[in-house]
């Protein structure tokens, strides 16, 4: 069994030990003090914020998650469940701001909406740097579904946020309702085929923007912008570099977390013997001009998982709820009330 060390902070910000308790002991207190937070309103299973942020102190860490949308409607003869989806963004390094200012946030009208922020990224916690590892990230996951005293979930995981979610899917079974991966990967392999892509579409300027990130060299936050500005255009038929500028603002990107990726573990995960093990419905989709994550990759995961159902968006790179915003909402509304 494992045990927590619970701290607190006094007025002047000092933190104090206050005790040792088991992490189930935590877990159920945790779950308690939630549920009966004046900012907090219970919907269904989940709590939805009223007006501060929430953390789930869980595996040592911190993870932030924030909730919009309830989580049951009634119905003839009483109230019915919607599905719980967790939203998991991409980077590593990334956070969840820009689900909120895309067509994904729309969703809320299917589904109770739970943004997340991986371990150390955006509002979450700083950890050591590591366990910025994929595993945690999943394992984490689950820890944030048994926090929220959820049974199943359903996930929907853009770019690295979808290979969070494969790894999910394969590990946990038993626990997701409904998977959507969106612009991803099986694989280490994806890196390949991003240099190929940005070579014969990228611009000089492009091609060197990139070189920190084959060499996991980011040094800056002004760095890391420049990459984004620069290389906006090929992750979005639809850029837009006053609305980009702005986006940076309002999020919060750890470029150490990208280093890790890139020079670590991308490197080498590999789900692809394990994709037929997700027995859930799965919709896969795909950008036709993504370069990061090529398409050849979806149709991959499609092909292997039982369930799946592939769509590629004709007009689209590897930003499909900002390309093509209407038939993103679409598919995927469509996928969460019918699946």
């Amino acid at each position: 069994m494992g045990a927590t060390v619970n701290h607190t902070s006094d007025k002047n910000g000092s933190e104090s030990r206050i005790g040792i308790e088991s992490s189930e002991e935590w877990n159920d207190r945790a779950k308690k003090n939630l549920q009966s937070h004046p900012n907090v309103v219970k919907t269904g299973h989940l709590a939805v914020k009223g007006s501060s942020d929430m953390k789930a102190r869980i595996r040592g860490t911190e993870i932030f998650f924030d909730v919009d949308g309830c989580g049951s409607e009634p119905g003839p003869g009483g109230l019915f469940e919607r599905p719980h989806l967790f939203l998991l963004h991409g980077g590593p390094g990334g956070d969840h701001a820009s689900f909120k200012t895309q067509a994904t946030s729309e969703l809320r009208d299917v589904a109770q909406m739970v943004y997340v922020d991986h371990r150390g990224s955006g509002r979450s916690a700083p950890a050591d740097p590591q366990t910025y590892t994929l595993d945690n990230n999943i394992d984490d996951l689950d820890a944030l579904r048994d926090y929220l005293g959820l049974e199943r979930i359903s996930i929907l995981g853009s770019s690295y946020g979808g290979m969070v979610a494969q790894g999910y899917a394969i590990r946990y079974p038993e626990r997701v309702a409904n998977l959507v991966l969106v612009a991803t990967a099986p694989s280490f392999h994806f890196m390949d085929d991003a240099k190929r892509i940005l070579h014969e579409r990228g611009t000089p300027e492009q091609i060197r923007v990139c070189q920190p990130l084959w060499d996991a060299t980011f040094e800056s936050d002004e760095q890391l912008f420049e990459y984004y500005k620069v290389m906006g255009p090929m992750y979005s038929t639809a850029f837009d570099l006053a609305k980009a500028e702005e986006g940076w603002g309002r999020g919060i990107r750890n470029y150490q977390q990208l280093n890790l990726g890139f020079g670590g573990f991308l490197k080498t995960f590999d789900y692809t013997s394990q994709l037929h093990t997700i027995k859930c419905p799965t919709l896969v989709l795909a950008g036709a001009h993504d370069w990061i994550c090529a398409p050849r990759h979806s149709e991959e995961i499609a092909a292997r998982i039982p369930r799946a159902h592939l769509k590629i968006f004709a007009h689209s790179s590897h930003s499909i709820a900002a390309d093509e915003p209407d038939k993103f909402l679409a598919a995927v509304r469509g996928f969460l009330t019918y699946a």
